[in-house]
């Protein structure tokens, strides 16, 4: 791993001195992540032009923090005042007065803006400026490594999205369907899952369906959505089924859609982007007249977060990124994100697919079937 990181850091290198930059400071996980080897909330990571890193995190773990980074320095801290202090102390200890930092704007609130540009952390003379698109940069095609682990994220997807379809019937909750794909997930080895979401009957119309105590009825559409973690990895897969036996509508709906997603997956190779493969999606919902049925972006990126750079211009406007360039190899992205919202129901198929030199490979492998 720590040849690894040392790749990523050399490039991270490159990129600042392109865009101007002299340090970052993170503070979202994943990032810290993927350029340290931990990440965790109430943190932060300095890395330098020159690749030097530094690590700030609560005094409580700092000896579990030794066991997973890679740093030439940790240091430990009391509170929120501690960490602005000890943010100053590693600007002094790389003799940087006058010069551009580096900051994450999509992610940071205004209040941890305010604390990291604080006058007691933050010397006057270093200016800040958005390394945003630089991160997303670093993290959009995946090492081999990376690959391996979301090859393993995606059998975790299986085992918890098998456990969950096969607990749908009527009479149970929504939240007992989550339960039953979390547990299954992390029995399979998730240590982590992003947000499930689970919705039923006319839910299915909502866009992030979070479970509910609603029972299930017969004939209802269920809509399962999973993200788990593996060795810091995610996988992203969403299956609809039938609590029972659906109708012609319903049926024909679900066929569609799917035919869609496949046809999109099937495009996926090098050279083609995000939002090509959208617009191509979307015509063919379009053109089978339903176009007012269609909300939110079919495709985004998937790594370390379960969604993430690359995305479809528009959505990656709202997220403050740049638009991806083409696809390429080892690039990993979920096919089938927000579905056909009809009204009285709403059918969704989503799966985590890796770019290859010549194609594609879908990783989430549960079969795609509406009745059960």
């Amino acid at each position: 791993m720590a040849d690894i990181l040392k790749k990523r850091l050399e490039k991270c290198s490159r990129l600042m001195k392109a865009g101007e930059l002299d340090v970052l400071l993170l503070a979202k996980p994943a990032n810290m992540f993927y350029l340290t080897g931990d990440g965790r909330l109430c943190a932060f990571a300095m890395i330098t032009k020159d690749g030097e890193v530094a690590l700030g995190v609560p005094r409580t773990d700092v000896d579990d923090v030794k066991l997973y980074a890679k740093s030439g320095s940790i240091t430990g801290f009391e509170d929120e005042v501690g960490m602005i202090h000890s943010i100053a102390h590693y600007f002094e200890h790389f003799g940087i007065k006058e010069s551009v930092v580096g900051l994450e704007y999509t992610f940071l609130t205004q209040s941890m803006m305010g604390m990291l540009t604080h006058p007691h952390a933050k010397p006057e003379g270093v200016k800040v400026k958005d390394c945003t698109h630089i991160m997303s940069e670093l993290r959009r095609v995946k090492d081999e490594e990376e690959i391996k682990r979301i090859r393993a994220a995606a059998k975790v997807a299986d085992a918890g999205m098998k456990a969950a379809v096969e607990s749908v019937k009527p009479g149970i909750t929504e939240s007992q369907v989550a339960a039953e794909a979390e547990y299954a997930m992390r029995q399979a080895g998730a240590e982590e899952f992003w947000r499930s979401y689970v919705s039923s009957g006319e839910r299915t119309n909502i866009a992030h369906g979070l479970p509910s105590h609603r029972k299930l009825n017969s004939g209802d559409p269920v809509m399962i959505d999973i993200h788990p973690i593996v060795n810091g990895y995610s996988a992203d897969m969403c299956r609809t089924v039938c609590a029972g036996k659906p109708s012609k509508e319903m049926q024909a709906a679900y066929d569609f859609y799917l035919n869609a997603q496949q046809a999109a997956i099937a495009k996926i190779k090098p050279g083609i982007s995000v939002g090509e493969l959208e617009e191509d999606m979307h015509s063919m919902l379009r053109g089978a007249g339903h176009e007012e049925h269609i909300f939110g972006p079919p495709i985004h990126g998937v790594g370390i977060e379960f969604e993430e750079a690359p995305l479809p211009p528009g959505h990656a406007f709202f997220h403050g990124e740049k638009e991806a360039p083409p696809l390429e190899a080892n690039t990993v992205i979920a096919v089938g994100n927000c579905g056909l919202y009809t009204g009285n129901f709403g059918v969704r198929v989503e799966d985590t697919v890796v770019v290859t030199e010549t194609g594609n490979e879908i990783l989430t492998g549960y079969r795609r079937e509406l009745e059960i």
